[in-house]
């Protein structure tokens, strides 16, 4: 996309001044399956960045995310190298953020960055380590990239003193959204004078509808255990998860190249569910899929055999691959039968564009992929009537914050996903001591009152969390 230049300037405009970079290792307390790789470890980059306006005024923001390997990075290249790569990326970009010369309202510097800087800089580290090694993934890049431009929004928000979502308006935006965004060219509409704050839901939820986590490696009832589960406390059976969390809503990981297996999890889960008074389900094929066919095929034998359980299902999330370019499938089959939502394909609003004219009909938006990526797709998707859901990543600690934010905000089909207290919830302990709500389910939901102030509402100065030792610190 060619940037436009835009002359227009406003007193609360920043720009990046330094960058502090960390890297918190997280071990899970069980196995998480990404399709054919399991996550038994993952590694947080937590960014600090200084900001400045005109008048000399600065201020500091945070950002963080898993750099979940697997997941952005899904390949028969060792883990070690992939996750190496990804922290190296994290230093550049540190670099490359801290120097980044242009002034404005975040959406448009983080924008400006993911356009004209991010895709130059993955080509020199995919350059530098050579043709005959596999290339970092764009996707790869957004999820490194992410950490840094959700510490820009919060910073924005400390600067003004203000919730940074009372800032997408044109009051403090020095362009409306045509400036990012093109609509299709089958509907009549302009986002000439609208802003993502005409897309976002005012005031936002204080409490969401949590979405459990059935991974594939998640034991659903006692004949499973073999004796090795960790005794720490926390529930280690689905239904002990239920009851305990007072959950309504299961997404459950399938394998999508196993059609049996897959009926036969979403039946056992399902049949957990009705038990246990669930009353929504979700199918998550994380990309593994090749054939519109499959997934048809498992929905109609579910609406004949499991009637229920069909209709508990409120939709399906991306069983297709993630390069939407390279694999251009017509989907509108299993549209027809469920609301299809796109995941690992929805890196931005150009391949949402592209997913809707393939008949995909909802995003599932995730602050993984920066602030202001997960902003312009909800408006742009918002715009053309399709459906939203914000998605985890396993978010533990500051991660978590932004992320059941945007749901708040973003007017889901249901709830948010959730799960990092699943796999990891020891991590979040001082987060929690703070937002308990944000890091435990109570009655199937997740509690957002907590959070007040500047930024993202984290109450930084108030989590007791001792940093590792920094792992880098770039100044302009």
């Amino acid at each position: 996309m060619n940037i436009k230049r835009d002359s227009s300037k406003k007193r609360t405009d920043i720009e990046p001044v330094s960058v502090d970079l960390y890297f918190i290792p997280v071990q899970t307390r069980v196995p998480l399956k990404f399709g054919p790789e399991t996550l038994t470890s993952v590694i947080c980059a937590r960014t600090c960045m200084t900001v400045a306006n005109e008048q000399g005024q600065t201020a500091q923001g945070w950002g963080e995310t898993p750099l979940s390997v697997q997941w952005a990075w899904p390949s028969n290249l060792g883990y070690q190298e992939r996750c190496e790569t990804m922290q190296l990326f994290c230093r550049t970009l540190a670099e490359a953020w801290a120097k980044f010369d242009r002034q404005g309202h975040p959406i448009k510097l983080g924008s400006d960055f993911i356009e004209s800087q991010l895709p130059d800089l993955l080509d020199k580290l995919n350059r530098q380590r050579g043709e005959q090694t596999e290339p970092m993934p764009h996707l790869a890049a957004l999820v490194c990239c992410s950490a840094f431009d959700i510490a820009l929004h919060d910073a924005y928000g400390q600067l003004l003193g203000r919730d940074v979502y009372s800032t997408y308006n044109a009051e403090f935006m020095n362009v409306d959204l045509s400036h990012f965004l093109k609509p299709a060219d089958d509907v009549d509409f302009s986002f000439a004078g609208k802003y993502p704050a005409d897309f976002l839901k005012f005031p936002p939820a204080e409490t969401m509808p949590a979405w459990h986590l059935v991974g594939g490696k998640d034991l659903l009832d006692a004949s499973e255990l073999t004796g090795t589960e960790p005794k720490d406390g926390y529930p280690v059976l689905l239904p002990d998860w239920i009851k305990r969390d007072g959950l309504k809503c299961l997404k459950v990981k399938l394998r999508g190249d196993d059609s049996s297996w897959d009926v036969d999890r979403l039946v056992r889960v399902g049949k957990i569910a009705l038990e246990n008074n669930v009353v929504w389900l979700t199918s998550d094929f994380n990309c593994t899929v090749t054939r519109p066919d499959y997934v048809n095929e498992i929905l109609d034998r579910l609406m004949i055999e499991h009637p229920r359980i069909y209709q508990m299902v409120l939709y399906v999330e991306q069983p297709f691959p993630y390069d939407l370019k390279e694999n251009q499938i017509d989907v509108h089959g299993v549209s027809a039968r469920k609301p299809l939502f796109m995941d690992e394909s929805a890196h931005d609003w150009k391949l949402i564009r592209l997913g809707r004219s393939l008949g995909w009909t909802g995003v599932a938006l995730k602050t993984c992929k920066t602030q202001t990526g997960a902003l312009l797709s909800l408006c742009w998707a918002r715009a053309h009537g399709m459906t939203l859901m914000v998605q985890d990543l396993t978010n533990p600690m500051l991660a978590q914050i932004p992320h059941v934010l945007l749901a708040a905000y973003a007017g889901t089909i249901m709830g948010v996903e959730t799960n990092a207290m699943q796999f990891y919830p020891a991590a979040s302990a001082p987060e929690e001591a703070v937002h308990p709500g944000l890091y435990q389910r109570r009655d199937g939901q997740v509690d957002l009152s907590t959070l007040n102030g500047p930024g993202f509402g984290y109450r930084i100065n108030e989590i007791k969390r001792d940093l590792p030792e920094l792992a880098a610190r770039f100044e302009k």
